[in-house]
């Protein structure tokens, strides 16, 4: 047979395809509204298997099986979701929990929290996002910040989740998905970080290096070309403030030019990040569930199973509804092997149909799914 026949046949049989594609669409809207009425859920993960099943066993060889387990897999899935979007949000997940206002409420009185002291990274970026009008107070912990909010201390908190150059700042996420807080406002604050001493003091004197973690992964590759001994501090101006207290000229800090204003420190090297551009992004959190009208960028946590395919047709959903994936983490679950939690933000506002399309599908497919928040950046 010429190629060229060969090609038109696989033609005829993908016409064939696409009608019975379209038809199997149809019935599955004939099911999504024989459940409507029901209350039946839509991922019946028993009845696919089987079903999977059967119809590989219609295979005349090993590759096949296999092919046609993967095809069928993914017809379900697409199913599923043209189910998901006739039925929308029925158990009213987002109605019920969250609440879409103009702005947040932010007064003289409002009170704010951040990790750290004076001269700390997320005290500039509570200052960027709520200006000086606000009562601030500050934590030694990150997880201080998020029972203060718990404990009716503070109406808002501070918080760092990722750098540019170091990723996401450890724990803050698990932070997020344990307590019952929402993420409601964003900060993308350029960082600069520099080397403090003690007045008098030089680039020859220093022997030990404080800082956080992750101001010391920002700028690994200065402090490597020195023999210098680095020791990890709760924050970048307990570091400076540290090295005021303890007037060694033998001592530094890597921080910010403010710390070093506000404690009367020398800086010896002003930006010794490994990217120049290096931005740290901060997030807002609040006891209360609220996003606001321009709210763009959804975060949100769930857990899946070892298993082939999950995280795969998970991430279907946002390809299906045309949202735009921005970041994704994942955690080991501690007390389940190979079991992981998955922490993602994407593109969208609560409100957006297509949002809510997507979000029902995740929820209904996976396990402990939480919306982390809905909100706007301001950079």
């Amino acid at each position: 047979m010429e190629l060229s026949q060969i090609r038109e046949e696989i033609d005829q049989v993908d016409a064939q395809i696409v009608e019975l594609i379209e038809k199997r669409m149809e019935l599955s809207g004939e099911v999504a509204e024989s459940k409507r009425g029901t209350g039946k859920a839509i991922y019946d993960r028993q009845r696919e298997m089987e079903k999977l099943e059967r119809l590989g066993k219609l295979a005349g060889s090993e590759f096949n099986r296999h092919s046609i387990e993967e095809l069928f897999l993914q017809i379900m899935s697409i199913s599923r979701r043209y189910q998901y979007k006739i039925l929308g949000d029925r158990e009213h997940v987002l109605s019920d929990q969250y609440q879409c206002v103009d702005s947040l409420k932010i007064t003289p009185e409002t009170r704010v929290v951040y990790q750290g002291v004076p001269g700390a990274f997320s005290e500039m970026a509570l200052l960027y996002y709520f200006g000086e009008a606000v009562q601030m107070s500050h934590v030694e912990q990150f997880e201080d910040v998020v029972k203060c909010l718990a404990e009716g201390q503070a109406e808002y908190g501070v918080l760092p989740i990722e750098n540019s150059s170091a990723g996401f700042v450890n724990g803050v996420y698990h932070l997020l998905e344990e307590y019952d807080v929402s993420i409601v406002g964003g900060v993308n604050l350029t960082v600069s970080q520099a080397l403090l001493g003690i007045p008098g003091a030089s680039l020859s004197d220093i022997r030990t290096v404080y800082s956080h973690p992750q101001a010391i992964m920002q700028t690994k590759p200065y402090l490597e070309e020195h023999d210098w001994h680095i020791v990890s501090m709760a924050n970048t101006a307990v570091s400076a403030k540290k090295v005021q207290e303890d007037q060694d000229k033998s001592q530094a800090a890597v921080a910010s030019v403010r710390a070093a204003k506000l404690y009367g420190l020398d800086i010896l090297q002003e930006n010794i990040n490994l990217q120049k551009h290096n931005t740290t992004r901060f997030v807002v959190i609040s006891k209360d569930k609220v996003y606001t009208k321009d709210a763009d960028q959804i975060a949100l946590s769930f857990s899946l199973p070892h298993e082939s395919g999950t995280l795969y047709n998970t991430l279907g959903h946002f390809i299906f509804n045309d949202l735009n994936m921005t970041s994704i983490e994942s955690e080991a679950i501690i007390d389940k092997q190979w079991e992981y939690r998955f922490f993602i933000t994407f593109e969208g506002n609560l409100s957006d149909q297509k949002v809510i399309n997507a979000l029902t599908g995740i929820k209904s497919e996976t396990v402990d799914f939480k919306i982390l928040g809905n909100y706007k950046n301001q950079s």
